[in-house]
Formats: structure tokens, C-alpha cells, sequence
């Protein structure tokens, strides 16, 4: 069975990068009937807080992003205990005891020579005296896998293809600090081995730990999943955008983005594929494919976004937005402002214009007594708007904007608006007429 995870830090709130790859991964799993796990990376204790746990299900909920199983890593510690001990006693574990300031004069050196600024394995020459002697003077080691260097390290990218490192050119990852946690490596390893991972969808960014996993996965004696990485999400300036990184749902809801939208854009962002404003999830699902996965940057593009939202708004039915829309509203009001709203929200301005009060702006006299007139011509039945406009064109023989305008701008005091076949039944004969004697006046 195809199983994905979308495995964050409770360390902050989820941006729009983590939303699309906790999206793909979750659309991945439920293309092929297969499970999708939130895992909550919160081996940090000291940065991790459960208000982010909460805001990060709280989004994800919002979103529509189920999970069928949620892993918090704080209660598998007993396993990346076992996983590290059988590491060390095969002797791909290691302790180092430089500082981070000896770790930084040392890449400082390789970097003036020109060559990578990789670890050199100096803690692999330490006798057992010397490192003895370290910590009798306080000096806690950190851990170190340790990469085998006999063969490169190859797999079949989902989006990137054929990849390969040659593992002398990367360092020996750092896997557990001196105070006894963990970095991100072997638990997420171990994660993946043991809850069955079998896709690991995530940015690019990602590509050099995949390499080290890989051999992580094998000295556990476990067969790797398949990895993807999808290229990272961009500013549409083409550079990557700090702004990004703070974009998240709470900014999209105060916006008024639904989150159908969000959906539509990232699904097919950095894909082939062209983005639309589709609400159906299933509609996006048939299309998903990796082999569309572009290795270009992804440009997020804000207006694209405000685009896609504006039409799926149009096309949203009243018993999707009834309980957010302004008291009295009803179907036929939703259907009268809807292809004047960006945002839901945007109803309840316009729906001040059927409540009222509405500000009447300057006539001139023969607009004032072509008003008087449609006070007069106002009968009240199936279709008043046509009536009205009917009966005026016929008896002052204005037409076009001069026949539309003065009675729009009377009955709502704008020069635009919604359909007034569709208003006018709404603001109800008496409002009408008041309003009409108004401007006549």
C-alpha cells in the first residue's frame, strides 16, 4: 500500500511551502487508495509548543487535508534509542568532541584552499585515552553517522530522475547533540522504517539528506522508500521570498481566500499542468502525477491566487457560504451580489445596498425630474426593474446610460453594482420608492 507522511516541526505555523508539500504528499496517498500521516516532528523539545501542534491540525483541517493517522516523534524515543545503539555497535555511529568553533575554523581553512567544506573525519583518530581524556575534562561528544565510502549513492527520483552523490564528497551527518537529542536524520529514518513510509515526497532542499538516508536505511537493513523532491516554491520576482516563509493559512483566512482555492493553485503549481479553478478534489486527483513535476522553480504569484479565488467564489452555491453571509441574505441575494464578490465577505457591503441607508448623490434638474417621473412610472410586480425602465424609455425617450444610470445611482447610490433586475426585488417596493422621492427631491 502506498503511504505518505507530511511530517512538520511544531516549532511555528505551517507557510504556504509546507502546505504544498503536506497537499501532494496527501494527494499522492489518496490517488492510489493509500495512507496519509501527519508526524510531528517535535524532538526539539525546547522550540517545540503545542499551540503549534494544535495550529497545525487546525490548518490542515481547514484546508481539508485528513490524515489517517497522526505520529508524534516525542513518543518514539525508545526507538531511535534502539535504532542508534545497534548503529554504534556496527560501527557506523561515532562520537566527535570538536566545538563549533573548531567545526568552523576547520570549513574556514577548506574553503581558503578551495576545496568542499567537508568534515575530516578527525574524531575517527582519537585514541580511547584521548577521548577519555575529553570527557574527564566535561567535553560531551556529538554523534556522527558515518557514510560509507566504497560506492556512490544512487536512486530514481520521482521528479529529479536518476540522482547521484558520491558520499566522499558529503560530511558525516550529525545525528545527536552532545546534550543527548536528536537531530532530523535517524529518527525520521527509523520513522519511515517503521510505519511502513513508501514515498517521501518533499522540496529539493531535502536531496543531500535523502543521499545520507539512503545509506541510513541500508545499515538498518531496510530497503529505502521512493524519493520525489519537488522544486521549492519562489516569489513571482523569481527569488525566493521571505514573505513565503510567513504566507500561511491564518493570512489566507483574512483575506477571504477559500481554502478551495489554495488548493486548486498549489495541486498543479510547479506542474505541467495548467491551473485552474477547480473546487473538485477528485477532478485534481485524476491529473496528479509526478511525471508532470517540473524541476523549475515554482512561482507563487498572489494575483494568480486572488484569481483562482474570485472564481471559485462565482461558482460556489448559496448552501456552501449561507452561514457566512450577512443576516436576511438569502439564496436570491447570494445570486445577485455573487458575480460582484472576490471574497464571500465582500456580500455584506454589498448587501447594504438592499438594507440600506444608501448615500443619494447631486442631480442635476433633469436627472431630479426624470427621477420624479420614475416615482410616478414604479409599479411593483414579477420584474419591476424592466418595468420601470420600460415604461421611462417609452415616456422621456432616454436610452442607454442615461436611462440606467440616474435610477442605479437613486436606488443605490453607485454607478456600478449588481445586476438591478436582480436588486431591485430585493430592496422591496417601499425602499425603492423612498429612495427614488429622495433623489427626486
Amino acid at each position: 500500500m502506498t503511504t505518505t507522511r507530511f511530517a512538520p516541526s511544531p516549532t511555528g505555523r505551517l507557510h504556504v511551502g509546507n502546505i504544498r508539500t503536506a497537499l501532494h504528499n496527501w494527494m499522492l496517498a489518496r490517488k492510489a487508495s493509500g495512507k496519509f500521516i501527519l508526524r510531528i516532528d517535535d524532538t526539539d523539545a525546547a522550540r517545540s509548543k503545542e499551540e503549534f501542534v494544535e495550529a497545525i491540525r487546525a490548518d490542515l483541517a481547514w484546508l481539508g487535508i485528513e490524515a489517517d493517522r497522526e505520529e508524534r516523534q516525542s513518543e518514539r524515543l525508545e526507538r531511535y534509542e534502539a535504532a542508534f545503539d545497534r548503529l554504534r555497535e556496527a560501527g557506523r555511529i561515532y562520537p566527535a568532541y570538536e566545538s563549533q568553533q573548531e567545526l568552523e575554523l576547520k570549513r574556514k581553512v577548506l574553503l581558503g584552499r578551495g576545496l568542499p567544506p567537508i568534515y575530516d573525519r578527525g574524531a575517527l583518530d582519537l585514541t580511547d585515552e584521548q577521548r577519555a581524556a575529553k570527557e574527564a575534562e566535561g567535553v560531551q561528544p556529538h554523534w556522527r553517522f558515518k557514510l560509507d565510502h566504497d560506492e556512490p549513492i544512487a536512486w530514481e527520483d520521482g521528479v529529479r530522475g536518476t540522482s547521484k552523490f558520491d558520499p566522499k564528497l558529503l560530511s558525516d551527518p550529525v545525528i545527536r547533540r552532545a546534550d543527548g537529542s536528536w537531530l532530523y536524520m535517524l529518527p525520521s529514518t527509523v520513522d519511515d522504517i517503521d510505519m511502513g513510509v513508501t514515498q517521501v515526497l518533499r522540496g529539493e532542499d531535502h536531496v543531500s539528506n535523502t543521499a545520507v538516508q539512503i545509506q541510513m536505511f541500508t545499515a538498518l537493513g531496510e530497503q529505502p522508500p521512493a524519493f520525489a523532491h519537488e522544486a521549492l516554491l519562489v516569489g513571482k520576482e523569481g527569488k525566493l521570498s521571505k514573505r513565503l516563509g510567513s504566507l500561511g493559512c491564518d493570512a489566507f483566512r483574512e483575506r477571504g481566500i477559500e481554502p478551495e482555492a489554495i488548493i486548486a493553485l498549489l495541486a498543479r503549481l510547479g506542474t505541467s499542468l495548467p491551473v485552474e479553478p477547480i473546487a473538485d478534489r477528485e477532478k485534481l486527483l485524476e491529473t496528479f502525477d509526478l511525471s508532470t513535476f517540473g524541476r523549475a522553480p515554482a512561482k507563487f504569484d498572489d494575483a494568480e491566487l486572488e484569481r483562482i479565488n474570485t472564481a471559485i467564489v462565482h461558482a460556489m452555491p448559496y448552501d456552501a457560504v449561507k452561514d457566512r453571509l450577512p443576516e436576511g441574505m438569502d439564496a436570491a441575494g447570494w445570486h445577485a451580489v455573487q458575480p460582484n464578490v472576490s471574497t464571500v465577505s465582500e456580500a455584506q457591503e454589498w448587501w447594504r445596498l438592499v438594507t440600506g441607508p444608501v448615500e443619494t448623490p447631486e442631480f442635476s434638474d433633469d436627472d431630479r425630474a426624470y427621477l420624479a417621473e420614475a416615482v410616478k412610472a414604479l409599479e411593483w410586480g414579477e420584474d419591476p426593474w424592466h418595468a420601470l425602465t420600460a415604461k421611462l424609455k417609452d415616456a422621456t425617450g432616454r436610452k442607454g446610460k442615461a436611462l440606467f444610470l440616474p435610477l442605479r445611482q437613486a436606488l443605490t447610490g453607485l454607478n456600478h453594482g449588481p445586476d438591478m433586475g436582480e436588486l431591485l426585488p430585493l430592496i422591496g417596493e417601499e425602499r425603492a420608492r423612498a429612495r427614488l422621492e429622495r433623489a427626486a427631491a
